[in-house]
């Protein structure tokens, strides 16, 4: 439904989910439940079994038209629906061990099954030279025994077959060091997370409130910028119906549960009664 008596406000008047509207009037947003407002089909349509009639139709307009804060009509700025979704990454923490069972998995990644028999003997040969026992949690020492094992038994990989192996002899330690890349962090893609920040908000205060005091060492990534301002996090907008319409029902009083749990309970016992009689 499009249109309205006053020019200064939108036209924009859409339906969202069943008998859910949303209306944007000079920077503000209206909220009407129109959830009560249906009549049963007398035939279904496929899947719908209900529609608005003409006079509900009339009445979800009249709330729209009067633009007023009512238990059906709610009324919020632009803003309060906004949001910056940042990505928070985690730093990379990996073990490494040339375990009989790691060197398994190395033959089994794709960029070592490429390798002939020979060479893959070879390597596994070289692999078998680490101490099995030893549980290394920095990636750049055990990189360097790697490497001088691998030179011993005149094994060169290439850069994806070192990375392979490297990835299969590796398992995730929340107690090994960080894995660094020139210095920085690695980004653990598993641990990879994101928040919405509420717009007008900083995210940098919403990280260090909501997220630092939880996970200590993590970070924004700050290469996720919005295309059309340039700052940090994607912004986006959502608009929670059942949030600002949920009205709380208080559940039904203990008595009343235990009465009918026993009464349940007694036809059991009368059907299981019955059935061995």
């Amino acid at each position: 439904i499009s249109g309205h008596d006053s020019p200064e406000q939108a036209v924009t008047f859409k339906r969202n989910g069943r008998s859910r509207w949303a209306g944007i009037c000079k920077g503000k947003v209206q909220l009407i439940d129109g959830s009560q407002h249906f009549a049963k089909m007398r035939k279904s349509l496929g899947s719908k079994r209900q529609y608005i009639t003409e006079e509900q139709i009339d009445a979800l307009v009249r709330l729209y038209g009067r633009f007023e804060e009512t238990p059906q009509s709610k009324i919020f700025p632009v803003e309060a629906f906004g949001y910056r979704r940042i990505t928070v990454e985690r730093p990379l923490r990996l073990d490494f061990q040339a375990s009989a069972e790691r060197v398994e998995k190395v033959l089994e990644e794709k960029a070592i099954q490429k390798m002939d028999a020979a060479a893959q003997q070879q390597l596994v040969a070289a692999l078998q030279t680490l101490d099995a026992s030893v549980l290394h949690r920095n990636r750049e020492q055990f990189s360097k025994l790697l490497k001088k094992a691998l030179t011993a038994h005149e094994v060169s990989p290439s850069t994806p077959e070192l990375k392979a192996i490297l990835n299969a002899l590796s398992e995730r330690d929340p107690e090994a060091d960080i894995c660094l890349v020139k210095g920085k962090p690695e980004a653990d893609a598993g641990l990879r997370d994101n928040e919405n920040v509420p717009l007008g908000e900083s995210v940098y205060d919403y990280f260090e409130r909501e997220v630092k005091p939880h996970v200590p060492d993590a970070w924004i990534d700050e290469g996720k910028t919005d295309a059309q301002d340039g700052e940090v996090g994607i912004v986006g907008f959502e608009i929670p119906f059942n949030r600002h319409f949920y009205v709380f029902q208080p559940p039904r009083p203990l008595e009343e549960i235990d009465r009918d749990l026993k009464a349940c309970t007694d036809r059991i016992k009368q059907m299981i009664e019955g059935l061995s009689a």
